[in-house]
C-alpha cells in the first residue's frame, strides 16, 4: 500500500480530525475500499484489521504499550543472551589460546591399550540427526538471507540481493517455503520425542548424563568453566552433553516457536485480525524480526565459535555432525567423564567405528567451510544493514 491509499490524495487531515480518512471511526470504511472481500481477492477488512498500527513506535509506550513492551522484552533478551555468551566466548578463547601458546594440552589417549581401538572413532550421531541438522542449518541461513532484504531494504546491497533472488515475490515465496521446511524439522523432532518418552518412560534417566534436560551438574560446570577461564580451577569434566550444547538445543524450541508463530501471523494477517486485535500483528512483527536477529547472530558468532573456531578446534571445521563420529583422542579430551563412564562399564568398544572414508572426510570439511563462509557473509550483511538499512 502507498501513503495515498490510506491518507488520500487531497484533504489530508490529522488522524484525530473526524473527517480524516484514517480517523478511528473512518478506518474500516477506508480499508474496505481495497480490502473488500470481493473481486480484488483481498479478504474483507475487519475491526481487528483496522486496529493495526502501520506507524507504531516502540518508543511511545503511551500510544503503543503492547509494541513497546514486546520491543523492550526482546532487547533485554538480546542483551542478556549476548552479554553472557560473548563474554563466555572471549574468556574461553583467551584461556585456550594461552594454553596452546604455552603447549599445555591434555594427555593423548593410548589407543593401543584399548582392544581394537587403533584407527577407530567414537560414534556420536546417527544419519537422521545429521540430515536434520544439515537441513535445519541450511534452512536457517536461507531464512535469514531472504528476511534481511526486507528488514534492511534501505541497505545498498538489498536491491542487488533481491534481484539475484528473483525479485520481491520470488524472495517471499522462497522465505515462506523454506519456513515450512524449517518448522517441519522441529515438529518431526517433537513427534520423535513423544515416541521416545512413551517408549522409555520407566527406564530413561531424565537428569542423567545421556539426557539433554538441564541438571545441577550443568550449573556446577558453568561455574567451573569461569573459574578455569581465570585460572582459579581445573576445567570441568564433561559428559555426553555440555551445558552450551543443551542451551543450543532448548533455545531452538523457543526460537522456532516464536519465529514460527509470529511468521504465520504475518503470513495470514487478515485471518489473524478476524479474531485478534490488530496490535497483535505489530507485536508479531517486533518479535519475528528481533528473534530472527538473535538466532542469526548467535549462530554465526557463539555457535560457530563453540563448535569450529576455538583454538583447540583449529583448523576448522569440526565435522562430527556430517560424519557422525569423532576421533577417540578428541572424544577423550572433550568428554572425559563420558569416556571414563563408558570404559568402566565396558561399553566403549560398542561405540567404536571405522574412520569415515577419505572422500567423506574431505567432502564434510568442504561443506563445513562453505557453510561457515556463507554464515560470515550473511553476518557482514546483517551488521551493515543494521547501521545503514
Amino acid at each position: 500500500a502507498k501513503c495515498h491509499d490510506c491518507h488520500g490524495s487531497h484533504s489530508i487531515l490529522k488522524v484525530d480530525d473526524p473527517y480524516s480518512a484514517v480517523h478511528p471511526k473512518n478506518r474500516l470504511n477506508t480499508c474496505s475500499k481495497c480490502h473488500d472481500g470481493g473481486e480484488s481477492g483481498r479478504p474483507k477488512a475487519t475491526e481487528g484489521f483496522v486496529s493495526f498500527a502501520p506507524h507504531a513506535n516502540a518508543f511511545d509506550f503511551k500510544r503503543y504499550p503492547q509494541v513497546a513492551a514486546a520491543y523492550w522484552f526482546m532487547i533485554l533478551l538480546l542483551v542478556g543472551t549476548f552479554g553472557f555468551f560473548w563474554i563466555h566466548s572471549v574468556l574461553w578463547f583467551y584461556r585456550e589460546y594461552q594454553d596452546r601458546k604455552e603447549h599445555r594440552s591434555r594427555a593423548h589417549v593410548a589407543t593401543e591399550a584399548l582392544p581394537g581401538a587403533v584407527g577407530k572413532q567414537v560414534y556420536r550421531f546417527g544419519p537422521v540427526s545429521r540430515i536434520a541438522h544439515l537441513v535445519f542449518g541450511v534452512s536457517d541461513m536461507t531464512l535469514v538471507l531472504t528476511g534481511l532484504v526486507l528488514l534492511f531494504a534501505g541497505a545498498a546491497w538489498a536491491p542487488v540481493l533481491i534481484k539475484l533472488l528473483g525479485g520481491p515475490q520470488i524472495t517471499g515465496l522462497i522465505h515462506r517455503s523454506v519456513a515450512v521446511i524449517f518448522v517441519s524439522v522441529l515438529l518431526l523432532h517433537i513427534l520423535y520425542l513423544i515416541y521416545f518418552i512413551f517408549k522409555n518412560l520407566k527406564t530413561f534417566r531424565w537428569f542423567g548424563p545421556d539426557s539433554l534436560v538441564p541438571n545441577w551438574k550443568d550449573m556446577e560446570d558453568i561455574v567451573g568453566m569461569f573459574k578455569w577461564f581465570v585460572g582459579k580451577g581445573p576445567k570441568p569434566l564433561f559428559d555426553r552433553w555440555t551445558y552450551w550444547e543443551k542451551f543450543d538445543y532448548w533455545a531452538v524450541f523457543w526460537g522456532v516457536g516464536a519465529i514460527g508463530i509470529t511468521g504465520l501471523m504475518l503470513w495470514f494477517p487478515t485471518v489473524v485480525a478476524s479474531f485478534l486485535p490488530g496490535w497483535t500483528l505489530n507485536v508479531a512483527a517486533v518479535i519475528h524480526s528481533k528473534q530472527a536477529l538473535l538466532g542469526a547472530v548467535f549462530l554465526f558468532t557463539v555457535h560457530f565459535f563453540n563448535v569450529h573456531l576455538r583454538p583447540e578446534k583449529f583448523p576448522p571445521p569440526d565435522v562430527v555432525m556430517f560424519t557422525g563420529s569423532v576421533d577417540l583422542d578428541e572424544f577423550r579430551r572433550e568428554r572425559p567423564a563420558q569416556y571414563q563412564r563408558l570404559r568402566e562399564s565396558g561399553q566403549l568398544e560398542k561405540y567404536l567405528v571405522d574412520q569415515p572414508s577419505r572422500p567423506m572426510t574431505i567432502g564434510s570439511k568442504l561443506l563445513g567451510l562453505s557453510l561457515i563462509g556463507i554464515g560470515f557473509v550473511i553476518l557482514v550483511l546483517l551488521v551493515n544493514g543494521a547501521f545503514t538499512g
